[in-house]
């Protein structure tokens, strides 16, 4: 049934023509909740009974039929689980433009008892100015956590870190949503259960009403919303090796005037790494030798509280409230071994490097949205509140021997790093249509926030602990970004087009206890977008630009640095800048049957690209984030759908992309030009009994700049489920990085260095799940959901 109303909403345009034009919308809603009703049949017919138009509504139950002849016509409505409905009207020469009042369906309880709603929804479609992949029911997606959902979707990468990238940018906003939240702060995803997602929005050239952060663009989260009356819910147990034990229990309860939501976690992880470096250096023209090996055993903790609800005043007010409580523990065990050797490769020395870290994390928000609709249909008034809080405090301790050419014991040393933030956000939107086709939006928002950092560092002499190579310092960051913006669009037949306009000024003040660092910036920039697009009968071409900024992220300013690793430290930037993109994009959509084809093309400058630089400083080797002249893109994407049978479907996605960099750094020249090309092939089979296999491969190949260069990486995921208990619950099991695939090795290069490395952060990990739901309502009593205020 829904790939039938998918099918339906690509061919919703006006089916005829005539010379006198004619244009009626309206809102279809239900009428006992108020709640608007998408994917309603809408049929209309003249006075001879002769079919003129036919279509949907659309995802917030809005209609419109362009076209129209003068005369009396009757507008048909009809949905499973509704009443049908029909309403007359006449169009009349001098008024070409009609506007329904608000239509209400009646729920039919009958109907709804005797009708089973199966299938899914398309798995990508274009929309004005983003691209949508509906998550389905895949295998993998029914397992796992929201990094598991992103690795699958196409363009999007998730490293075994678990930082996101877009396009091998990783320079992307996340937002769940459609707002900035505390799930996507400290690797929160992993937090969310895949089988939450209902789909994710690809956004690669946002319009003026999202941030102009990030200069490769958004990946919008949206989770699903409550669909049922009284009390529904799930509960997902997870059992995995290497340890990945997980409790997820989500209730909500649904009533004509409240919608009460909620998820629960509780998380306990453990993470095998595997890191090994061979060195080689040159002092005084004598090489010198060092292989390094480093064993990782981190455990994580993690408990999350998400709970809120929207609240219907009347039949256009809505207000919701939600808080959201992260905690999570970090419980890390780190094993460092260094073997060094002079120019004869015989060794000099033997060390080891034990550490192990305590960080305890705790994250809040507090969300408070206000929504008003209006009698016309599109006419949207909102305002938006979010407060967020959160705490850290992580502790190293480090003990150092020297086991050859004979044993020494070097003085302890031990770090300690206590963060805070508070951040305040207000937004409010205003969205006026100007006639049936055409809206003007207008916006304000204003972020404040406010972090503050300690870190010392000292090192054990006899009973006394004194302070290590002068690190004892606060670091204080504040930052506030006001914008505005406009945008305007517009249909013209097939022909849709977005124009908007935002502005954007950020103050930013760093300062420190020592006066070290005291820099105070500002800047303001205008970033223009505008977005075409225009639809054949079965296919879009769109036509996208936008420009956009990237701020660098508060580790790439913070200049104190782990000392975990004797050879090699990370240290950000206080003096970094931020970058301004130019994007493209030519992107085209065709649907046939069995296939579906989505080829794009991009190009994007970057000025002020940022990028990390290694340099060599007391034996040391220190990684620096840094602003160079500029970086030019440009790619080719293409995404592909095939079903040749019920039982089989296959996509393959790759991405082809030439760039070239131009700057240098500390007097190094740091031009460099290269291609890159990443693919993902995934299958999905249908089995008898109601099991499924799905496999996915992913590769990502070669990559370089003037300093280091990435060998292609790799990795397959596979997994198997089984529905049971009557469609109720869903027991799968999965494999991630299967074979221990996922390898990231690397080579830096310098003057007198030469650094080779392989890293494998997470072993293969083998999972198994259950999932169990329940609905413990009157299906008499069910209704269709409302986006509320979360969409």
């Amino acid at each position: 049934m829904k790939a039938l109303i998918t099918s339906i909403l690509i061919l919703f345009i006006p089916m005829f023509s005539f010379a006198q034009k004619a244009a009626v919308s309206g809102k279809v809603q239900d009428n006992t909740t108020k709640e608007s009703i998408p994917y309603v049949t809408i049929s209309i017919q003249d006075n001879t009974s002769k079919k003129v138009a036919v279509g949907v509504t659309d995802d917030h139950g809005i209609f419109n039929f362009e076209g129209l002849p003068s005369g009396k016509m009757t507008i048909f409505f009809s949905y499973i689980g509704y009443q049908n409905y029909t309403q007359t009207f006449e169009i009349i020469s001098g008024k070409p433009k009609i506007e329904l009042e608000t239509i209400v369906l009646n729920a039919d309880a009958v109907e709804l008892n005797e009708v089973e709603v199966t299938g899914q929804k398309s798995s990508v479609s274009l929309k004005l100015d983003k691209k949508v992949f509906e998550v389905g029911k895949d295998v993998l997606s029914q397992n796992g956590s929201a990094h598991d959902v992103l690795n699958g979707v196409p363009s999007v990468t998730v490293s075994p870190t678990g930082g996101i990238s877009l396009r091998g940018n990783s320079s992307v906003l996340i937002l769940i949503n459609g707002r900035q939240s505390g799930l996507t702060q400290s690797n929160s995803l992993d937090q969310i259960a895949a089988d939450q997602i209902e789909r994710v929005e690809v956004i690669t050239n946002p319009s003026s009403r999202y941030d102009a952060s990030g200069s490769a663009g958004i990946i919008n989260i949206i989770l699903k919303k409550n669909k049922k009356s009284g009390f529904s819910g799930q509960v997902r147990l997870v059992a995995g090796s290497p340890n990945d034990s997980r409790l997820n229990p989500s209730i909500n309860f649904k009533s004509d005037k409240i919608n009460i939501f909620s998820n629960f976690g509780i998380r306990s992880s453990d993470y095998v790494g595997l890191y090994t470096t061979n060195q080689s250096t040159m002092n005084n023209g004598v090489p010198n030798y060092l292989n390094h090996v480093q064993n990782e055993d981190r455990h994580d903790d993690g408990k999350l509280m998400y709970l809120g609800a929207d609240y219907y005043i009347d039949e256009h007010r809505t207000i919701t409230a939600a808080f959201l409580k992260n905690a999570t523990q970090d419980d890390d065990k780190t094993r460092l071994l260094y073997d060094y050797s002079n120019a004869n490769h015989t060794r000099d020395s033997l060390l080891t490097r034990e550490g192990k870290s305590l960080e305890k994390r705790d994250y809040n928000q507090f969300e408070f949205n206000y929504t008003q609709t209006f009698k016309k249909p599109s006419k949207k008034w909102t305002i938006d509140v979010q407060y967020d809080w959160w705490n850290s405090d992580k502790k190293w301790n480090l003990l150092t021997q020297q086991l050859y050419p004979e044993t020494l014991a070097y003085p302890g040393i031990r770090t300690n790093s206590i963060g805070s933030s508070k951040d305040l956000l207000m937004q409010s939107d205003f969205v006026q249509p100007i006639d049936s086709v055409s809206v003007f939006e207008i916006g304000v928002k204003t972020e404040i926030r406010k972090v503050s950092s300690q870190f010392l560092a000292e090192q054990q002499q006899g009973d006394i602990w004194t302070i290590y190579q002068d690190i004892d310092n606060d670091l204080n960051y504040t930052e506030t970004i006001s914008s505005a913006y406009g945008q305007y669009s517009n249909k013209l037949k097939r022909f849709n087009y977005m124009l908007g306009l935002r502005t954007e000024f950020t103050k930013i003040s760093i300062t420190d206890i020592k006066n070290t660092y005291n820099d105070d910036k500002k800047y303001n920039r205008l970033f223009p977008t505008v977005n075409l697009s225009y639809k054949f009968e079965a296919s879009t071409l769109q036509l996208n630009y936008s420009k956009r900024i990237n701020r660098p992220p508060l580790y790439a300013l913070y200049p104190f640095n782990e000392l975990t690793d004797l050879n090699a430290q990370y240290i950000g930037n206080p003096d970094l800048n931020p970058s301004y993109s130019d994007v493209f994009e030519l992107a085209f959509l065709k649907t046939w049957k069995k296939f579906t084809l989505n080829p794009s093309v991009y190009y994007q400058w970057e000025s002020g690209y940022i990028q990390d630089f290694t340099y060599r400083e007391n034996d040391i080797f220190y990684t620096t984030p840094i602003n160079i002249q500029h970086e030019i893109r440009s790619g080719i994407e293409l995404s592909t759908l095939y079903n040749p049978l019920k039982w089989l479907q296959v996509n393959l996605e790759m991405n082809f992309y030439h760039f070239a960099q131009k700057g240098s750094y500390q007097e190094e020249n740091l031009d460099y030009e290269g291609k890159t090309f990443t693919g993902r092939l995934s299958t999905q089979v249908k089995l008898p009994s109601k099991f499924s296999f799905q496999g996915r491969y992913n590769f990502r190949g070669a990559q370089q700049n003037a300093q280091t260069k990435n060998e292609a990486l790799q990795s397959l995921d596979f997994g198997l489920s089984k529905i049971l208990l009557k469609d109720k619950a869903t027991i799968v099991f999965d494999v991630s990085n299967a074979f221990d695939l996922r390898q990231n090795k690397s080579t830096t290069t310098g003057t007198d260095y030469y650094i080779t490395e392989n890293s494998i952060p997470n072993a293969a990990r083998y999972r198994l799940s259950f999932v169990y739901r329940f609905n413990l309502t009157d299906p008499k009593a069910i209704r269709q959901a409302s986006s509320a205020n979360r969409n």
